[in-house]
């Protein structure tokens, strides 16, 4: 008999466009550069009755569901685009609805160019912290963003970086996310990212579907044993930089993850392991999406066909593509059930199985490259552990432990 589904998981991480424009223009950004090009239909700006609408959707969810707490992130396109007074008063309003006892941490994700001492000083105020979209810590890693001038946006994104470092707005510092190029040499790139700071950095693999396959990988043509491993062997030679350093000085969060499902505890990413994955985007408009990273498989991808002024969150648990991605191994391909790797890899970022005539019941188009990373610090975490003594249980019997 087949078991039944598991219940779904509420949301627990709302990301709301307060703005579906951006003031740059990096010619591989996944949102205005995909194959869903949705964003074009959108309002500019959310309404303050959107945003009404939202705050009361995710206190109504919470209470439902009776979270502890939830995480509101504010996004775009460039959030900043968004008077940071108009951002301060959404969160006020969601602490103020949420049931007594849940917690709402919030934040905003930005390119850094519009961020001032006035504009951070606001976002501090409303407890709001601030996380930085960069390349790299050197001008020479950002060349591709640039404004629609194709002016390059490094000169304020460094200003940006040096004034969240500061003593007086370290605590808004939520840190870097930076996409993964294997041009670039990663040792440069890691040591110029902490030279700006940041207490956390997140290193994320470009958006790309076997169908639409990343810069340096061939498409579906290819199969995964003959592939050659780029993303696999550039985070690997970071995350060699990072074990034998003093890891306190920032938190790799794709390395944390794999670390903690090594060792057989739970982790929750995109990237990495089976946790069902909690996170919905209420778009400008107040159309419900499921995550942007979906818009590089095809148009309407992300769609829900759900609003926030008639529909609580609840509905969009019910979703096929909601209870796709909280499915666990149900909505893996064989292949990937088949893998020693499985607990640990999860069958990596959803839509990095998609292939256009196949759907997404596909390893990752970056499995070669996971394979690589895991194995790589799973091989640390063994020369990492102490010897066996006579009669002690081989760490192979251990939970996480992974082939060599």
């Amino acid at each position: 008999m087949t078991p039944p589904p598991a219940p779904a998981v509420p949301f627990r991480q709302f990301v709301v466009k307060v703005n579906s424009r951006c003031n740059l223009a990096c010619d591989y950004c996944y949102m205005y550069f995909a194959a869903d090009q949705g964003w074009r239909a959108q309002p500019v700006s959310v309404s303050d009755e959107t945003l009404r609408h939202v705050a009361h959707r995710v206190a109504e969810h919470a209470a439902t569901h009776r979270l502890p707490a939830v995480s509101l992130v504010l996004h775009g396109g460039e959030p900043l685009l968004t008077d940071p007074a108009r951002l301060a008063a959404f969160v006020r309003e969601t602490r103020e609805r949420v049931p007594a006892g849940c917690e709402v941490h919030a934040s905003v994700q930005t390119n850094g160019v519009l961020l001032t001492e006035a504009r951070l000083r606001r976002l501090a105020a409303a407890r709001i912290s601030v996380g930085l979209s960069l390349d790299g810590g050197l001008a020479a890693h950002n060349e591709r963003r640039v404004d629609h001038a194709g002016r390059p946006a490094w000169p304020a994104v460094e200003r940006a970086a040096r004034l969240l470092a500061t003593p007086r707005h370290r605590r808004s510092y939520a840190g870097f996310i930076s996409v993964v190029d294997p041009d670039t040499d990663p040792a440069e790139v890691y040591t110029s990212l902490l030279r700006l700071g940041p207490p956390a950095i997140s290193f994320l693999l470009p958006h790309a579907t076997w169908s639409r396959p990343p810069p340096g990988l061939p498409g579906a043509e290819v199969p995964v044993p003959a592939r050659p491993t780029p993303y696999g062997d550039w985070l690997a030679a970071v995350f060699d930089l990072w074990w034998h350093a003093d890891r306190r000085g920032a938190r790799i969060r794709l390395f944390q993850e794999c670390i903690a499902l090594l060792l057989g505890l739970p982790a929750a990413g995109e990237t990495l392991g089976l946790q069902p994955f909690t996170a919905v985007v209420v778009e400008t408009d107040g159309s419900v999406e499921q995550v942007d990273s979906l818009k590089v498989t095809y148009p309407g991808a992300a769609a829900t066909g759900l609003h926030v002024a008639r529909d609580p969150f609840d509905a969009a648990l019910d979703h096929p593509g909601v209870a796709a991605r909280q499915a666990g191994r149900a909505a893996l391909a064989p292949a990937c059930l088949r893998c020693p790797l499985l607990d640990v890899c999860g069958g990596g970022h959803y839509a990095h199985r998609y292939r256009e005539g196949h759907g997404f019941r596909n390893p990752s188009v970056y499995c070669a490259d996971l394979d690589r990373l895991i194995r790589h610090v799973a091989a640390a975490l063994r020369d990492a552990s102490p010897p066996r003594t006579a009669g002690q249980p081989s760490s192979r019997d251990q939970p996480g432990e992974v082939p060599a």
